[in-house]
């Protein structure tokens, strides 16, 4: 090999090593983002959870296993947290499968461009961007059991009043209703703009082979969006397994702990009963919970949904 040759290779080898130099460079500053404020809180989560911390007292000591000991033997926190959990995974069923499939429904009635149907969508979808607090106070006020509105229109039918948020058995429910109507307009716009992107030569082919819109709906859209379904519900899934300021300003965990979700009870732990050590074992175990969710959920989506269209 001649030296000029030499030369060109070790030119493209430095090119190649300043190429990569360059683009680890650029995501540099993302993977310190991550690294300070992702994985370095999750590290010090797990450390607390080895401790006594307890905000009443000046300092902690470590004991091991013992807060995991706690939750997962005695009563009072495998109660609480089997509890918690359950109420958690009924909110996020309710709500991921009301948002979706009411979005896609939504999504379906407002695919047209009339200036009519515009308004619509900006109607549906502005809940999205009204302040939490704001919605709260409206729906205290629609759900009020004297002189609610809902209350009212139910009376004019004959009908007994619920008491909405003062009972166990429709507390839940008045929080699942009130994060959908948040929530349904996002996944309406999602799925229209998936929509959207569709080829119509899929639906020409079928209404020429005599396809009825149910069929088309079935056999074309359907498939066509699964990606989008799948990124809604993976997307909305974690954000409903992570709720806290709905359940707080509606309700405040109860009446009788029946809408303490996960999250709710993390923050009673640490900043009411003044136990961050016993909240940092709960906050551990349901990220490995929500981890494993989302591994598991994607390993199955990834082998029947086609991304390819």
């Amino acid at each position: 090999m001649s030296e000029q040759s030499l030369v060109k290779k070790r030119r493209r080898s430095v090119y190649r090593i300043r190429g990569k130099f360059f683009d680890f460079s650029c995501a540099l500053p993302a993977i310190i983002f991550f690294v300070i404020f992702t994985y370095y809180p999750i590290v010090e989560l797990f450390r607390y959870s080895m401790t006594d911390w307890n905000l009443m007292k000046s300092e902690y000591h470590y004991v091991s296993f013992k807060n995991y000991q706690w939750l997962f033997t005695s009563s009072v926190g495998w109660k609480r947290f089997s509890s918690s959990l359950r109420v958690t995974l009924i909110y996020t069923i309710a709500d991921v499968a009301a948002s979706c499939i009411f979005g896609m429904l939504l999504a379906l009635l407002f695919d047209r461009m009339s200036r009519a149907f515009k308004f619509m969508r900006t109607a549906v979808i502005l809940p999205k961007y009204v302040t939490m607090t704001a919605s709260v106070m409206v729906f205290e006020l629609l759900y009020n059991t004297e002189y609610g509105l809902i209350n009212r229109a139910l009376s004019a039918f004959k009908i007994t009043p619920i008491p909405w948020l003062t009972s166990p058995d429709t507390a839940l429910l008045s929080v699942i209703l009130f994060s959908v109507w948040r929530s349904v307009g996002y996944a309406m716009m999602i799925y229209l703009s998936a929509m959207k992107g569709l080829s119509p030569e899929y639906f020409e082919a079928a209404s020429l082979d005599g396809a009825n819109g149910i069929q088309k709906f079935r056999y074309i859209t359907l498939p066509l969006i699964a990606p989008t379904t799948v990124f809604l519900g993976v997307t909305s899934f974690l954000a409903a397994m992570k709720v806290y300021q709905t359940v707080e300003l509606l309700t405040g965990g109860g009446p009788y702990e029946s809408t303490s979700v996960i999250v709710y009870w993390i923050y009673a732990l640490a900043f009411r009963n003044y136990r961050v050590d016993r909240a940092s074992a709960v906050g551990v175990i349901f990220f490995l919970i929500l981890l494993i969710c989302t591994i598991l959920t994607m390993n199955v989506t990834d082998r029947r949904v086609n991304y390819d269209a």
